[in-house]
């Protein structure tokens, strides 16, 4: 296990030991050093060290198992498992983070600083893609919390997921997708509704079944890896590098539908395919729906690097269909740190609750 003297904080200690578990140098079964040993090496507490391990445990790098320790639980090359029992809707889904509201008080301060402060700028017309401060504040605060590095640029601001997922659908159009089965219904419809041809790949209990996905013949997938609706699986580790290792081969293209991955009840969300792919083929999309509000209608997608001018030439002409009041109130409550506030109290009353 690498150490990093500088490195106290449990994310840090679960980056060195999640590098150490890809890279092999703790194989598929083995047992991983013990919270006391792992506190020695890195000179921290054993309390840090277990928020580390919860943490792996919670993205499938690891099992504990009481009395025995933690095992290693990631295998690059899973895959061609068997067709589990029919997975359905999990009822917890619904209920788990609905009753965290943002506090109204709060919106509409912000709502008043705005109007107050900005009033000639809020009738303004949004460039296309979203207004330039509310895509940087984005960029900003995915990489704070996400380990997302992208240019602003490359974010394009919309209406909520399906106005996104529309223009996905024109961008990519000319290709087969493969949905999740069972998934969110309003996907299957938007796509169905664009003229997209598309296959339903069943879900097992950490993800798309590898059989369904190696014998497809889509080329770009569409998935919601953290608490896919309306089942609530989330993906494994060794899962999501299988989507990746998938999306390698022929042009292929993940959407990765990042629905409410905020809310993990850990410290840090669940790692999203956008930052763990080198090949620049991931449309990453996330609204702020959960986060704040339904009845607020904004969402956002960040490209690859590859499809920007391509997005440019064949949907840039359209407009901004979010108002540039709304893009500047939450720009402001994202560089304040309101929203990432309200964020950590919702994971804490979640924790408290025994979510």
């Amino acid at each position: 296990m690498s150490r990093n003297k500088n490195s106290a904080s449990y994310i840090n200690i679960y980056e060195h030991i999640k590098k150490d578990i890809v890279d092999g140098v703790y194989p598929y079964n083995t047992k991983i050093p013990s919270k006391r040993v792992t506190a020695q090496a890195f000179g921290v507490s054993v309390i840090t060290v277990g928020h580390a391990f919860e943490l792996l445990n919670d993205e499938g790098y690891i099992r504990c198992v009481e009395k025995s320790g933690c095992f290693v639980d990631f295998r690059p090359s899973d895959g061609f498992s068997s067709f589990p029992e029919k997975i359905t809707a999990s009822p917890h889904l619904a209920a788990s983070s609905g009753e965290y509201h943002f506090p109204v008080s709060v919106l509409s301060k912000t709502m008043r600083s705005i109007l107050t402060n900005r009033r000639d700028d809020i009738l303004r017309k949004s460039p296309n893609c979203g207004l330039q401060e509310f895509r940087e504040a984005i960029s900003r605060y995915l990489a704070r919390n996400k380990d997302i590095r992208v240019d602003p640029s490359r974010i394009v601001i919309g209406s909520g997921a399906e106005y996104l997922y529309n223009l996905i659908a024109g961008l990519l159009g000319d290709r087969v997708f493969a949905l999740e089965d069972p998934s969110y219904e309003k996907i299957r419809r938007v796509y169905e509704n664009a003229g997209i041809r598309y296959e339903l790949l069943p879900l097992g209990k950490d993800g798309i079944e590898s059989r369904a996905l190696e014998n497809t013949g889509a080329d770009v997938l569409h998935i919601s890896p953290y608490r896919s609706f309306p089942t609530g699986i989330s993906a494994s580790a060794s899962k999501r590098h299988e989507y990746i290792r998938w999306a390698e081969k022929g042009g292929r293209f993940l959407v990765e539908d990042d629905y409410e991955s905020e809310f993990s009840i850990h410290g840090k969300p669940v790692e999203s395919l956008f930052s763990m792919t080198s090949k620049d083929n991931v449309i990453y999309l996330n609204t702020f729906s959960k986060t704040i509000s339904p009845a607020l209608r904004v969402g956002y997608m960040l490209l690859p690097s590859s499809l920007t001018d391509v997005f440019a030439q064949k949907l840039g002409f359209y407009s901004c269909t979010v108002p540039t009041f709304e893009q500047l109130v939450l720009t402001e409550l994202l560089n304040s740190g309101v929203f990432e506030r309200h964020i950590n109290r919702v994971r804490r009353k979640m924790r408290s609750a025994g979510s």
